[in-house]
């Protein structure tokens, strides 16, 4: 349910104690100590309710020099590392067209609330769940720190590849659009270079693997890519599906409600708004076998059930309408 409440006045601040005290998560995205500055800590908050879950997302958390700064999922993708990383390495880094960084802390978010959920089980206690979108981001950095640790090796932007991996590339075809192709198990390999009619660089022991085929990484691609170059895209993926080797197309989202496997699987569920119009949104997924999810509803309008939640903690029509008057509510 949906309740609008200005946390800056006392009594809107008391009704969030209140739902505090039979909620099992609270989730805030306010910055560092903005909460405490109310009477909103977690001390505050969970003084009725020892197993309250607090889960609290920020720019940079909780503590640290950079605390109070405001921070974005933008500015997280920056100082995470994947802007360096993402790109061409004679231009300035890019971005995702997508706000990758809010997504990924979302996600943390869950995690980390699953996780307390599962000790309070054992415990009985709740506790604080602090998460940086900075953090977030960097936590899917793969082997960037130990590559740089172990080795002093920096990561650079490399394009349309993935560094280390060969080949794993985007290749353009002949009707003016491009292949993806991930070659670089090492008999995938040897299948994909004799589908293109390199049985020379399928059979070279120096590329028998991936050690090997990085010190050649620009050799294989350009003899991927004089293949991909004579062949309309269907055609290219064709002859990939027939040597087993993983490639793909580049979908657009036009090409993704149009896909029989999306089809196939339900990845697109229809619902259908309050005004009897429909809209189309991404299914529940993971997919569980015994509890499949769904979407029930869309969610309501702000402020929605504010009137319903207020009764239900004992507020009588007086008050409420008291409270809607002074902008409590």
């Amino acid at each position: 349910r949906s309740i609008t409440i200005d946390m800056r006045q006392p009594e809107g601040q008391q009704i969030v104690r209140e739902l505090a005290a039979k909620a099992d998560i609270v989730i805030e995205n306010f910055r560092p100590g903005a909460l405490e500055k109310w009477g909103l800590g977690y001390e505050q908050l969970s003084a009725n309710n020892p197993g309250l879950i607090l889960v609290r997302l920020s720019g940079y958390g909780q503590t640290g020099p950079y605390r109070d700064r405001p921070g974005f999922g933008a500015i997280a993708e920056s100082m995470g590392g994947m802007r360096y990383v993402t790109g061409f390495p004679d231009r300035p880094p890019v971005r995702m067209n997508l706000s990758i960084g809010d997504s990924i802390s979302a996600l943390h978010a869950v995690i980390g609330a699953l996780a307390a959920l599962q000790s309070r089980h054992a415990t009985g206690r709740g506790q604080v769940v602090d998460v940086a979108l900075y953090e977030s981001v960097f936590n899917l950095m793969e082997s960037t720190l130990p590559e740089f640790d172990r080795y002093g090796v920096v990561r650079e932007r490399t394009g349309t590849n993935l560094t280390g991996i060969v080949p794993s590339n985007t290749y353009p075809t002949a009707d003016g659009r491009h292949i993806v192709i991930g070659g670089n198990g090492d008999s995938i390999y040897k299948r994909l270079m004799h589908a293109i009619g390199r049985p020379d660089l399928a059979e070279d022991p120096a590329l028998a693997n991936n050690a090997g085929r990085a010190l050649r990484v620009t050799e294989i691609d350009e003899a991927i890519a004089a293949w991909s170059r004579t062949l309309a895209l269907d055609d290219a993926l064709a002859v990939m599906e027939e040597a087993d080797v993983p490639s793909g197309r580049i979908y657009s989202i036009e090409d993704i409600v149009r896909d029989p496997q999306y089809q196939a699987r339900g990845v697109i569920e229809e619902t259908t708004l309050d005004d009897g119009s429909r809209l189309a949104i991404p299914a529940v997924v993971p997919r569980l076998s015994a509890t499949p999810g769904g979407t029930k509803w869309l969610g309501p309008a702000l402020g929605e059930h504010t009137h319903d939640v207020l009764a239900d903690l004992g507020y009588d029509e007086p008050t409420i309408q008291r409270l809607r008057d002074q902008g409590v509510i």
